[in-house]
């Protein structure tokens, strides 16, 4: 379990109370902030006359006392059986106690004592499932697995001499760079956290006196517990990474939030947030430099294709951030609870305020009232920002990113970022960070690209030659010095042959050096792997993990409802594309030192794929599984009309 930071109450903001059955029926302040001469910077204004209900305490009520009395014993059976070993006991009785708290409306009780309770078993279930996830994952990939296993193996002995076969060194297609843990969740979820220095202390008091904020800085002791970990080591790494990123975007971010009338430090919640990384991804399945959840960001207008998801673009998560921002403000007024409600969702700070009578912010966390992580976040934003505003005076030196520029170009056809790196000479991790909302490093059709600045014709010039249908598999190389064309094949995996064929080339007159050389990879295989679903996962958590859609994962599973079936475990296809028109491709090519011009022919098909078989499997569950009939897989597979089919045989199929 988590152990929570130390707390205090504010010592800088005034408790407010509200009508607790019915806060919606306040006034929406104005965003219009207080220009008046006495008021301090960032102080907004807050309703001043509203009725004081501190002295209204929860009434004891017998009923509750022993819902939580059953509860609380059937939560210590659970704890007692986990830290036995009796890992199935454990979970049967934590599902029990939970079950036991949600079906008598805890929230509508008003008790924070059921609330604290819920929190505590959920955290421990989570312990739970993630100390048993590896062993649950290699039962399930031993039983459903083995005999792909072994054929694996045999595979990875024969690939020098099989042409066909791709690695990850190089594959034709980029995938995206890797997803990486949005920083909030290390931060707020720190059990010894450093005891507060003086010093320190001492030193932020100043600082509060001489820096400009446009939000209310409060001091005190969990403001300073995190102030204390930003200096450590650890967390001065954590800063530091975060403020150099931050240097890529905060023009952008502080214009936006500007145009919004929105105070420019909540830049710092996006520090707080994600560090800045595009690509950062919680366990919840929140993801970008301003950690949406996905229906939140749908609600923003930030969608997810097979292609992209919207979230990690940084400028148009901003802009949907911004919005967010001021809607809740629009409906609390303060920005403190601004901060909680964008962390855990404005119905959970609702339900805090409406259950304990308080308006603020430090209050809420000193009753428990807010979830564990939320709690942190308003501390840790503000240490954050005090450390940002002036990082020397922690002892942090700090040399920003510039932001490099770019050029757009309008892709009309899907292009594969890997090919784009080819064409214009920039590297693969520059051209993921300029486009970081691309999930499988391949853009869909009529994509806005960016690309270094100055590459945007080159990039036009040198894929011209390249069949419209080719271009998310088929690659460029230039000819070097000393280089032969069998060395290139087997680079890419490609036969000689094909090479020679593509680019028109006579096997007795090799290709000048400096020649730019069409490559016909192939696609990536589809690969199946298998996920067991945990109590904690959503299908939104388990699609941002294998970067495939919802839909697809229901599609594969046979799933009619949107909840994750947890304990269950899902079949998941990596490399997976749509079925789109493919075909095979005769080119008339022209070779110039330098270029390769080419004329395509398409035949019109449905893009093919290769199934492994698994121990278990038939020719009629394997049709089930594409769609497909027993029939076509045999045509399109001439040894099945010689013999059965056997483990470890490798199907050619065509999805309908």
């Amino acid at each position: 379990m988590i152990a929570a930071a130390g707390f205090s109450g504010c010592q800088d903001t005034a408790k407010n109370s509200v009508q607790v059955r019915q806060p919606a029926t306040a006034p929406r302040p104005s965003l219009q902030m207080q220009t008046s001469a006495s008021a301090k910077v960032g102080e907004l204004p807050l309703p001043q006359s509203l009725p004081d209900f501190s002295e209204l305490q929860p009434q004891p009520r017998p009923w509750v006392d022993a819902l939580i009395e059953r509860v609380q014993a059937t939560f210590d059976a659970a704890t007692q059986a986990y830290q036995a070993g009796q890992l199935d006991v454990a979970r049967k009785d934590f599902n029990a106690a939970l079950h036991e708290l949600t079906k008598n409306n805890l929230e509508a009780t008003g008790d924070v004592r059921l609330q604290q309770l819920f929190n505590r078993i959920v955290d421990t279930m989570q312990t739970d499932e993630m100390a048993t996830e590896a062993k649950d994952e290699a039962t399930a990939e031993a039983n459903e697995d083995a005999a792909d296993n072994a054929a694996d193996n045999s595979e990875d002995n024969s690939n020098a001499a099989d042409n066909s076969t791709t690695d990850n060194s190089d594959d034709t297609t980029a995938q995206a760079p890797p997803q990486s843990t949005a920083p909030i969740e290390e931060i707020a979820e720190l059990e010894d956290l450093p005891a507060s220095d003086p010093k320190l202390a001492a030193l932020a008091e100043k600082e509060l006196i001489t820096v400009p904020h446009d939000l209310p800085l409060t001091l005190n002791a969990s403001v300073l517990q995190y102030l204390s970990y930003f200096a450590s080591p650890r967390g001065r790494d954590i800063v530091e990474m975060g403020l150099q990123r931050a240097g890529r975007y905060r023009a952008m971010i502080e214009l936006t939030l500007k145009k919004e009338g929105l105070p420019l430090d909540l830049f710092y919640l996006a520090q707080a947030e994600s560090a800045f990384k595009p690509r950062a991804v919680s366990s919840k399945g929140a993801r970008g430099i301003w950690q949406f959840m996905p229906y939140t960001g749908q609600e923003y207008g930030l969608h997810r294709t097979y292609y992209v998801d919207q979230r990690d673009n940084p400028a148009e998560a901003t802009e949907a951030a911004a919005e967010s921002l001021r809607d809740l403000y629009q409906t609390f007024g303060d920005w403190y609870l601004v901060m909680a409600a964008y962390n855990s969702g404005p119905m959970n700070v609702t339900r805090a305020v409406e259950r304990t009578g308080y308006a603020d912010f430090w209050q809420l966390q000193k009753m428990n009232a807010l979830p564990e992580q939320t709690k942190n976040y308003v501390p840790i934003i503000l240490a954050l920002a005090l450390v940002a505003k002036d990082p020397g005076l922690y002892g942090i030196q700090v040399d920003p990113d510039m932001d490099p520029g770019f050029d757009s170009v309008t892709m009309e056809h899907s292009i594969s970022l890997r090919l784009v790196a080819d064409a214009t000479g920039a590297s693969l991790d520059d051209l993921q960070m300029m486009n970081p909302e691309l999930i499988r490093g391949i853009t869909p059709p009529d994509f806005a690209l960016n690309v270094p600045k100055g590459t945007g014709d080159k990039l036009k010039t040198e894929i011209a030659s390249i069949p419209a249908d080719k271009l998310t598999s088929w690659r460029l190389s230039t000819f070097k010095s000393g280089e032969t064309l069998g060395e290139v094949a087997r680079q890419y995996h490609v036969t000689l042959a094909s090479l020679e064929n593509v680019n028109m080339i006579d096997p007795h007159d090799p290709p000048a050096e400096g020649t730019v050389l069409i490559v016909p990879a192939a696609p990536p295989r589809l690969r199946r792997v298998y996920y067991r679903v945990k109590a904690a996962d959503t299908l939104d958590s388990i699609a941002a993990r294998y970067e495939v859609t919802v839909s697809d994962l229901r599609s594969w599973n046979h799933l009619k409802s949107s909840r994750a079936p947890h304990g269950r475990t899902l079949r998941i296809y990596e490399n997976y594309y749509p079925a789109e028109t493919v075909g095979e491709t005769r080119v008339a090519a022209k070779r110039t030192v330098g270029h390769t011009e080419a004329v395509a022919e398409t035949s019109g098909a449905h893009a093919k794929v290769e199934h492994k078989v698994r121990s278990g499997e038939t020719l009629w569950s394997i049709a089930h599984e594409y769609g497909t009939t027993v029939e076509a897989i045999k045509q399109e597979n001439p040894f099945l009309a010689s013999r059965g089919l056997e483990v470890g045989d490798r199907l050619n199929i065509t999805p309908r």
